[in-house]
């Protein structure tokens, strides 16, 4: 985990980034491809030099996947900053979602003795892995209900582990930074969500999908635009609540992986280009977790 920052060095920077579309902080998503209320999420790092070949497996466990009645979605995301790992973004309605789909994926691999084999190969590729679910924050984000995740192909991810006991100060934080966005109008969304399972010190995960990365650009007008916006006091709040409330935090780019996903017809809808070109013939059906193992990451 990387050194802690102060806020204005870290929040400013890794989320005032150009809009998506200027369309989409105007309206809301299709329930689709809005951000899911409950979000499990997998890291995994693998094997030097076995990148290609967990991609071969993943790609060949999403296309078999098609072809089952499986209990979850997942998005894959390959990191391109930070350790080469991989990051599956796992949708959910409900804790009784994520409960029903560890059952589920049981009788599948049961049913299905090639697709318990692909996951394992995949999984003896993996050095470590965490496992986080987290419940979404509509309080703390900006304008998330109009993310729509099918039109994103890039996705920044701040991870903030903060002083037990300092939640509610993380939340001011955030307040004040979706009000000044409020504020010059931006159209830039971000969800909130906070970690309800697999850390141990209390913990909130910040995402914002970008469609390119030249939206990057315009980094420095937005800074600017903040500070001008909330002034120095404000500023210097915030850089108070970072020193005594943030225990460390992590920003990572990670690059979206179609290929190696499973959406939902209704999702891939919103870019069918993008979420379903034209695939090669793939191996008989697959899956993504052993019977023992968590949900389809």
């Amino acid at each position: 985990m990387k050194a802690a920052h102060t806020f204005l060095g870290t929040t400013f920077l890794l989320l005032v980034w150009p809009s998506i579309s200027s369309a989409q902080a105007e309206k809301s998503a299709s329930p689709a491809t809005e951000p899911p209320k409950i979000l499990l999420l997998v890291h995994q790092e693998f094997r030097f030099g076995k990148a290609v070949e967990r991609q071969k497996l993943e790609a060949a466990i999403s296309r078999a996947c098609e072809h089952l009645n499986v209990p979850n979605d997942w998005i894959d995301l390959e990191s391109i900053s930070g350790p080469p790992e991989a990051l599956f973004f796992d949708p959910f309605d409900s804790f009784e979602h994520v409960d029903t789909a560890f059952a589920d994926w049981g009788r599948i691999f049961a049913a299905h003795p090639e697709l318990a084999r692909m996951q394992e190969e995949s999984q003896a590729l993996v050095t470590s892995e965490r496992t986080l679910i987290a419940v979404r924050r509509d309080d703390l984000g900006y304008h998330p209900q109009s993310i729509d995740l099918s039109k994103a192909r890039f996705m920044r991810v701040l991870e903030v582990r903060l002083i037990p006991g300092h939640e509610s100060d993380f939340a001011e934080a955030f307040k004040i930074l979706s009000a000044a966005y409020e504020k010059i109008n931006a159209d830039t969304p971000w969800v909130v969500y906070q970690v309800n399972l697999g850390m141990r010190s209390p913990a909130f995960l910040v995402f914002v999908p970008m469609r390119a990365l030249k939206q990057n650009d315009d980094l420095l007008y937005w800074r600017k635009s903040l500070r001008e916006t909330e002034g120095e006091d404000a500023a210097r709040q915030m850089e108070q609540i970072a020193r005594e409330a943030y225990a460390s935090t992590e920003s990572n780019l990670y690059a979206i992986s179609p290929e190696t996903s499973h959406v939902s017809r209704d999702f891939a809808e919103g870019d069918p280009e993008f979420w379903s070109p034209r695939k090669p013939a793939v191996p008989r059906p697959s899956a993504r977790k052993d019977a023992d193992s968590k949900p389809k990451p």
